[in-house]
């Protein structure tokens, strides 16, 4: 019996950024933040749903609804201002994390794993839904809750660190994996091979992203916020948000390793080619 059994897409909602967000102007993020007046095309808020034999994995957690219904969602002053500024969100009520999950039979009881790409508010909006969930998140990314303001970071401490949560701070270890090269730190979530996160720094300190292997089905690598567009990838286009030279790092592995693995499918938190891409890509691989 092969370990995963099911790979599939959901949205919790959509957003607008800036374009300068998608890809870097070189222009320093409070300049475009504050004087952009363009906002892109609406994206997915994708989350990735794996079944796999030891228990259902979801790949981060999408935005919580309560960002549009509830006024007091989001800090005051300075930081709401920011938080207006850069991403606009329209979540409808049958696009909450649990509804999205019962439409592919699931329920949020269910989930045994949740991975985190990293902490911003778009990724762990579901949080409150799983309490079930051991949830993993990088602990150098859980360090940077700690810093001075964290909410001018991206990180509403309020939302996450919510409790009653089963929390799992992981640090990648060095390996001899010679398979997910140029990589040569990762964490195998059940040590079987399957599931492999490796750290992707550069949108936050503390990024991960997750590769899927199995015999049968093309590899996957979920890579969060590296990109808002696999396409930018091959000509090193970074987003604007981040720290621009370990964007670059991390963009110049993924693209070493897509030259290891051609049939690799990169998969995007915001790309709104990611789901069919994915899909395809496992449609395409059953079918032979």
């Amino acid at each position: 019996m092969k370990p995963i059994e099911r790979v599939e897409v959901i949205s919790t909602g959509e957003v607008e950024i800036r374009p300068e967000h998608v890809r870097s102007s070189g222009k320093p993020a409070a300049w475009w933040l504050f004087t952009s007046r363009q906002w892109t095309a609406p994206r997915p808020i994708n989350v990735y749903v794996i079944e796999h034999e030891k228990g259902l994995v979801l790949f981060d957690t999408g935005q919580d609804r309560r960002s549009v219904t509830d006024p007091e969602y989001f800090p005051k002053g300075l930081a709401g201002i920011i938080y207006r500024r850069l991403a606009r969100f329209a979540i409808a009520a049958d696009q909450t994390l649990t509804s999205q999950l019962a439409g592919l039979g699931y329920r949020p009881s269910q989930v045994d794993t949740v991975v985190l790409s990293h902490l911003h508010q778009d990724h762990i909006g579901g949080l409150a839904e799983l309490k079930d969930a051991r949830i993993l998140v990088s602990a150098k990314e859980w360090a940077t809750l700690d810093h001075k303001f964290p909410e001018f970071n991206g990180l509403l401490t309020s939302h996450i660190d919510l409790p009653g949560l089963h929390w799992d701070r992981i640090t990648p270890t060095a390996t001899d994996d010679e398979s997910i090269l140029p990589f040569d730190h990762s964490h195998d979530i059940f040590e079987d091979g399957s599931l492999v996160l490796v750290p992707t720094p550069g949108h936050t300190p503390g990024s991960l992203s997750l590769l899927l292997r199995q015999q049968g089905l093309p590899p996957v690598l979920f890579v969060g916020d590296l990109t808002y567009d696999v396409d930018l990838l091959d000509d090193e286009g970074v987003p604007g948000i981040g720290n621009r030279e370990q964007l670059l790092d991390s963009t110049r592995a993924v693209n070493q390793l897509k030259r290891r693995y051609p049939d690799l499918v990169i998969a995007a938190a915001h790309d709104p080619g990611a789901a069919k891409v994915l899909n395809d890509a496992l449609r395409s691989r059953k079918q032979r």
